[in-house]
């Protein structure tokens, strides 16, 4: 963020923090749905956009996580490519990246339930915050700049939009895993406060890394500093969950259209596509990828937020999930279409940013709608 916007140190903080803030709380709300009636996100929106509507949203949430899975691969292959040397020669990306794949894609066969209390909460978790804190220590010894300087303010709301956009880039996923929280009241601050904090911390040293860092890239960054390699060899413990959870919730968000398709074989399908794309695309586009999945969910939760919290104040009937008489919600389709548009143009017409205006305008027109009965 602050090499490709040019935006100084301080000004970059303080949008992690609002953005952190902004996005952590709409996520911690949405994942409330799942915890209250123990369903995945995409069948969550089944009463919002009808059954087949919410068929919609499921197929971009789809695409999106296989992007995001392939990103994590071609993250981890170079982080172990960074430790390990050419051992394979020009092929060596190659290889790493296919392994790292079949580690991600047993990790789903086996489960959240069982990655997270076998696996995160002995192991992951541990390594990664105390690799983080030597990764801290080590870029508070380097002198940065903190003057506020002049900034354009589009330039700080396009920063807005892509802090934001990575909470919101887990706002498919909540009910996922929100499902399988024991109270409304753990799941939802438990969501936003571990989001909050781990949003800022790691927003605020990915900041200060690509200062130091210069034209290089954050591994490289990394894997510059003292026991770098074994901060980097760390890297590669957090972010297998983070590829083992777009890849299960792929699958599972697949099963709302095909229910009766096995995970396994989905997640297979979905490994399989991820790791093809990982080995061909470049991942310069990242940032403006974060973009676009805030154009289109964005919206899409501004008009869950309407339907759930105002339209239905916090209560849906059991059976709308499941009903096949409520098949699509032109109403919500609607909204969302326009809500999308509005993000763009906010964003690039304007150059404003549309993560605000777009879930509001989401939200009035389908409120709107909704209440005189068009």
């Amino acid at each position: 963020m602050t090499q490709s916007l040019g935006l100084p140190y301080l000004y970059a903080i303080i949008i992690t923090v609002v953005g952190s803030v902004v996005g952590s709380l709409i996520l911690a709300l949405n994942g409330l749905i799942g915890t209250s009636y123990g369903i995945p996100t995409m069948v969550s929106l089944r009463p919002i956009f009808g059954k087949e509507g919410s068929y919609i949203p499921t197929m971009l949430n789809v695409i999106q996580l296989i992007g995001w899975t392939a990103f994590e691969l071609i993250i981890m292959s170079e982080a172990a490519y960074t430790i390990s040397g050419p051992f394979f020669g020009d092929s060596t990306k190659i290889v790493w990246t296919i392994f790292f794949a079949i580690v991600c894609y047993f990790m789903m066969v086996f489960g959240p339930l069982i990655v997270i209390r076998q696996w995160l909460e002995k192991v992951a978790l541990w390594i990664s915050l105390a690799t983080t804190c030597w990764i801290t220590y080590l870029v508070l010894q380097n002198p940065i700049n903190l003057n506020l300087g002049y900034i354009d303010t589009r330039t700080l709301l396009i920063a807005f939009d892509i802090v934001v956009a990575m909470p919101i880039s887990w706002m498919p996923l909540v009910s996922d895993y929100t499902r399988f929280a024991s109270t409304k009241r753990g799941g939802f601050i438990g969501t936003f406060l571990g989001y909050t904090f781990a949003n800022i911390w790691f927003y605020t040293l990915g900041s200060a890394l690509a200062i130091i860092g210069g034209t290089q890239t954050i591994v490289y960054s990394i894997a510059l500093m003292l026991l770098g390699n074994i901060a980097l060899l760390a890297l590669l413990v957090d972010e297998t969950d983070n590829a083992f959870a777009d890849i299960y919730s792929a699958a599972v968000s697949i099963q709302n259209i095909f229910s009766k398709q096995k995970q396994w074989f989905i997640g297979l399908l979905i490994t399989v596509i991820s790791t093809i794309i990982a080995l061909s695309i470049p991942i310069m586009a990242y940032e403006w990828f974060l973009l676009l999945i805030g154009a289109a969910f964005i919206p899409v939760f501004g008009i869950v937020f309407s339907d759930y919290f105002i339209i239905n104040r916090g209560k849906y009937d059991r059976n709308s999930f499941f009903s096949l008489n409520y098949r699509i919600n032109f109403k919500a389709i609607f909204s969302w279409i326009i809500g999308f548009i509005s993000y763009w143009y906010f964003s690039y017409s304007i150059g404003f940013g549309g993560t605000i205006p777009s879930f509001i305008i989401a939200f009035t027109i389908y409120t709107l709608a909704k209440k005189v009965k068009i």
